[in-house]
């Protein structure tokens, strides 16, 4: 049987080394409230020290994520960078360097906080209809949650500021032609496309594929030299030659058969 993690904004199962992580506000169109967001941090605690090897992120209803749930907002007193700040750059910080190969599954609205935690993940699949995108310039607020970086990045400065500009929201066909995203798949096809990816992922040699995460969260820094990154991924070799799966991978290949890899 699964492993199980029942919340009242966020469900959490690991089975077979892969878990789940589903957005649970179907009302609310998964806007992230407060108390979203420290279950969210909980559960990323657990799917970690539940052995998890991979991780799918998803949302429940016609959404990933609309954004923050503005009814808990107070705009005549509240303070932007301390929300920020102290809730949510915790979570895009947590979500973006969890143990484990990640993977979101964006369907429907996937704005603000919902998209920069779609954004924090390593692989990134959206639905055709899929909408996402920076609807800040609606509310006079600043885009936040990392997306500067991600949109820069992977769109271009030029585009990037388009999207701001404008408020413009991509569909997912958009997003992936553009390089925002991994790929758009089909709505009806996009959980258990998703689905099949974290266990081929889940079932492979997972301790190399972390590794590969930290070098290239190195390279995003961008603070690091050739020099200091062929050495980090020479450390790295070093560090997989010792695991039972560089070990059984060789060898297999030597064999002529299947690994069995475990992620150690």
């Amino acid at each position: 049987m699964p492993e199980s993690d029942e919340r009242r904004t966020v469900r959490l199962t690991i089975e077979d080394g892969v878990a789940e992580l589903v957005l649970d506000r179907p009302d609310k169109m998964n806007a992230m409230s407060v108390a979203m967001v420290r279950d969210l941090m909980d559960s990323l605690d657990a799917a970690e020290q539940g052995g998890a090897r991979a991780l799918l992120v998803r949302g429940e209803g016609r959404a990933f994520c609309s954004g923050r749930d503005l009814s808990e907002a107070d705009p005549l007193h509240e303070d932007g960078e301390t929300i920020l700040r102290d809730l949510i750059n915790p979570l895009m910080t947590r979500m973006a360097g969890v143990a484990v190969p990640t993977i979101a599954a964006v369907h429907g609205a996937c704005l603000g906080t919902g998209l920069g935690l779609a954004l924090a993940c390593d692989i990134l699949y959206a639905a055709d209809d899929a909408r996402i995108g920076s609807p800040f310039a609606r509310i006079g607020a600043v885009l936040d949650s990392g997306a500067h970086a991600a949109f820069v990045s992977r769109v271009g400065p030029h585009r990037a500021l388009e999207l701001v500009y404008t408020g413009r929201l991509l569909s997912g066909r958009e997003a992936a032609q553009w390089g925002l995203v991994n790929r758009s798949v089909g709505g009806a096809d996009l959980v258990r496309r998703t689905r099949e990816l974290a266990r081929a992922i889940g079932s492979g040699p997972t301790a190399a594929f972390l590794e590969s995460k930290r070098i290239v969260r190195m390279i995003q820094d961008g603070s690091s030299s050739l020099t200091d990154l062929i050495a980090a991924e020479a450390a790295a070799q070093g560090r997989a030659s010792r695991t039972h799966d560089y070990q059984d991978g060789i060898s297999a290949f030597q064999e002529k058969r299947r690994p069995a890899f475990t992620g150690r």
